[in-house]
């Protein structure tokens, strides 16, 4: 495997990866009831960030107070955040691999308990459920859908004042940003619906204040077209999705991350809608993440889009697997992982102790430092 196109560089915005092997926004709710990234967070990234040239993505970071939804989620609004968050980037940095902030508002998906706990109303852009017997949430007013495009420019600033190499749109998974391109969420008849170029509007504007305020290159958007997740997918997807894609290519941003159609949310899902459409739209640099092997990886990038460069996003095996690239390149076996600790709030257990490689412990590190 060493051979594969896997273990060849590549320029991702301002950075430049190593390899071609990446590390999913993983939500793992380890930070502090009020949003606090905590000493755990900067163990378990700094120990993923096992081998030199790796990018890393945060889980799923909360723009603003008010765009909550999960416990012991982290936030990126305050000053102790960004300290926090600040010691996380060094800690990866000193280790010569690459992070970036994934940002994110929940929308119609918080939480009920949580959202009232911290005083945050459930907003959407129509008062469509999340699914039967769930919370019915507030149409946003025009006025709250500005305040949410500022709302990403802020915590993007104090994203790169943290120390992140970049930022991470997150337009996926049935949060805010993917109600609004779809219409099995979106009802609107104003310019933030009723058409396909009006449900993208929201996205776009976020996407291209964004880039404008910390640059483009320091940009990427995850996109989840074919995901059931969270109550999602329009019948036909392809036409709203291509001029999303379309949009974002003309702000030039780092890269597009793609979850392909057999995962949904945390779960594998059977489904065999193909990402073809995007792949032929998008000409910069691909992120795919799809419950891939290594094999099926190396597959997809030397086999079935060697013209393209796409960069494999792994995330359970992650999760087992603090050196897993290490892994791969050498042809180890690899841990598996315990679905039942990834959710555990504040806990060392399933975060922190899964072991290293003895190969990587032995010469391994020494090789990849």
């Amino acid at each position: 495997m060493p051979q594969s196109r896997l273990f060849k560089p590549l320029k991702i915005g301002d950075v430049n990866v190593e390899h071609r092997i990446g590390m999913a926004p993983l939500t793992r709710f380890r930070a502090t009831e009020d949003r606090v990234p905590t000493p755990l967070m900067k163990e378990y990234y700094g120990q993923r960030a096992a081998v030199p040239g790796t990018l890393i993505i945060t889980e799923g970071t909360f723009i603003s107070a008010t765009c909550g939804g999960f416990p012991h989620a982290p936030g990126l609004w305050r000053s102790d955040q960004i300290a926090a968050w600040t010691t996380i980037t060094d800690e990866v940095h000193s280790k010569g691999c690459f992070i970036f902030c994934q940002l994110f508002a929940m929308g119609r998906a918080a939480d009920v308990e949580v959202a009232r706990k911290e005083g945050c109303a459930i907003v959407a852009p129509s008062a469509i459920p999340m699914e039967e017997g769930a919370a019915v949430p507030n149409p946003m007013t025009i006025e709250e859908i500005e305040q949410l495009v500022q709302d990403f420019v802020a915590a993007s600033k104090n994203a790169i004042q943290a120390g992140f190499d970049g930022v991470e749109i997150h337009g996926a998974n049935g949060y805010l940003l993917d109600q609004f391109i779809q219409d099995v969420s979106n009802k609107r008849h104003d310019e933030y619906g009723g058409s396909v170029e009006n449900r993208s509007r929201l996205l776009n504007d976020v996407v291209e204040s964004v880039a404008n305020a910390i640059g483009p290159k320091r940009v990427g958007l995850r996109l989840s077209p074919w995901s059931t997740f969270q109550g999602m997918r329009m019948e036909n997807p392809i036409p709203q999705f291509t001029d999303v894609i379309k949009k974002a290519g003309k702000s030039d941003i780092a890269y597009l991350h793609l979850i392909e159609s057999r995962i949904s949310g945390a779960m594998d899902y059977d489904s065999h809608d193909q990402l073809d459409f995007a792949y032929n739209i998008w000409n910069g640099p691909l992120l795919v993440a799809g419950g891939y092997t290594p094999q099926e990886a190396q597959k997809l990038v030397d086999e079935r889009y060697p013209d393209k460069n796409i960069v494999i996003i792994f995330g359970r095996f992650f999760i087992s697997n603090p050196d897993l690239i290490y892994r791969m390149r050498e042809g180890l076996e690899l841990n598996a992982y315990n679905r039942e600790t990834f959710y555990a709030f504040q806990s060392a257990v399933g975060y922190l102790d899964y072991p290293f490689s003895k190969e990587y412990l032995g010469n391994g590190q020494a090789i990849s430092h």
